[in-house]
């Protein structure tokens, strides 16, 4: 009887998955913004993690040209963070094909000439908003983008809070009934600059160079009503300055000509009303700097940047108005925390991961360009509201 030998098969030979990596130029990172978020919380971020896996098993990694006006801040920022590629030229940036997305953080009056040479470079956008200082603008903008085949993606970094994706989820579970009215509290004491120094840049201060919390807040304010709860069709605004004697950074008064305040009603589409005061002039009584409070028929929730509780209507209180008698009941102990049963990335980060995502993967992306230009929209009747003081209706956009 013969031996029979068995072999066994050859080991597969591994494939090593397929990389693509995305050279991204990032204007502005100098900035508080640019460098926190952007740059650091996000870009590195996943450049550091070895990329973005996709579902094919291709990994998406990212490297970054830092672009700015200071040759020693980009030297240091790149030395500090392992970056190889900086430059003061962003033409020749825009120029070179090895970078295929540019991101733009810088502040508002310069960030529409820069989109304007990256459109016409064939470059994909990705930027701060609002996009540009006016409507038409903004809307030129989208136009130019659209007609050059450019993809574009505008931050909407509010939407990725995990107290807002806890509300989303409220609202998509159908928690919430019908939806009636929505609250918003944002805000905090931004200090005059004279015995303390400011936290934000004394040109949020200045119209004259594009600034004013309704510029700075109601393009927000647009995407998260639009996408929660129904596009806006019309808003009365109040603003105001309240504190006109302030003190830059180098120590020197300067009179404030852009409001610090600004005091909005929202009339969304389906009926909900929405209410948001908006204030560098306030001390904060809540539990965080932002707070929305949601009411409808079945219950109603107030969320944060990062907490969200709960009241169902069958676990409502039933107030009686008696200014005689001291109300001992404790209304705080009605509400139910809703638990954290996700890991919810940094929010600008995630939006970048999606919109790397969106671009290789060639897929529509709804935060674009003409989304951006709703929010400056929202902001330019904000301002005509208060100037006029009336209700300012807002017209679709289409380009």
């Amino acid at each position: 009887m013969s031996e029979t030998t068995t072999l066994s098969p050859a080991p597969e030979t591994a494939t090593a998955p397929q990389v693509r990596e995305i050279g991204i130029i990032m204007n502005g990172v100098s900035g508080r913004m640019g460098y926190r978020q952007h740059l650091v919380r996000s870009i590195l971020a996943i450049r550091d993690q070895g990329g973005i896996e996709l579902a094919d098993g291709t990994k998406v990694t990212v490297k970054p040209l830092l672009v700015g006006r200071s040759a020693a801040k980009l030297a240091d920022l790149a030395a500090k963070h392992d970056i190889e590629d900086y430059t003061t030229d962003l033409d020749a940036a825009l120029a070179d094909p090895r970078w295929e997305i540019y991101a733009d953080f810088l502040v508002t009056k310069a960030r529409a000439s820069a989109l304007r040479k990256a459109i016409a470079a064939g470059k994909t956008i990705y930027t701060e908003k609002p996009t540009a200082e006016s409507v038409d603008e903004a809307l030129e903008l989208a136009k130019l983008a659209a007609e050059a085949g450019v993809k574009t993606g505008v931050v909407h970094d509010k939407l990725y809070l995990p107290g807002l994706q806890k509300l989303k989820r409220l609202i998509d579970s159908g928690f919430f009934g019908r939806i009636l009215s929505v609250r918003g509290e944002f805000g905090y004491w931004v200090f005059e600059g004279d015995w303390q120094p400011a936290q934000r840049p004394s040109w949020n201060y200045r119209a004259e160079d594009g600034g004013g919390i309704i510029v700075d807040m109601f393009p927000h304010w647009n995407y998260v009503l639009e996408n929660l709860f129904g596009g806006v069709k019309t808003v009365y605004a109040q603003a105001a300055v309240h504190i006109a004697d302030r003190w830059d950074e180098k120590g020197e008064h300067y009179t404030a000509t852009a409001e610090d305040a600004a005091y909005g009603v929202f009339e969304l589409e389906g009926g909900v009303v929405a209410q948001i005061n908006s204030s560098w002039t306030v001390r904060v009584n809540r539990d965080e700097l932002v707070e929305f409070h949601v009411d409808g028929t079945h219950g109603s929730a107030v969320v944060g940047l990062f907490g969200a509780k709960i009241q169902p209507r069958n676990a409502t209180p039933k107030p009686v108005w008696n200014p005689d008698l001291e109300d001992t009941h404790d209304y705080d102990a009605d509400w139910q925390n809703v638990p954290t049963n996700d890991v919810f990335l940094n929010g600008f980060r995630q939006q970048w991961e999606e919109f790397l995502v969106s671009y290789v993967t060639e897929t529509p992306y709804e935060f674009d360009l003409l989304a951006g230009a709703r929010g400056v929209q929202l902001a330019a009747a904000g301002l005509q509201s208060s100037r006029e003081g009336r209700k300012v209706e807002l017209p679709a956009l289409d380009i």
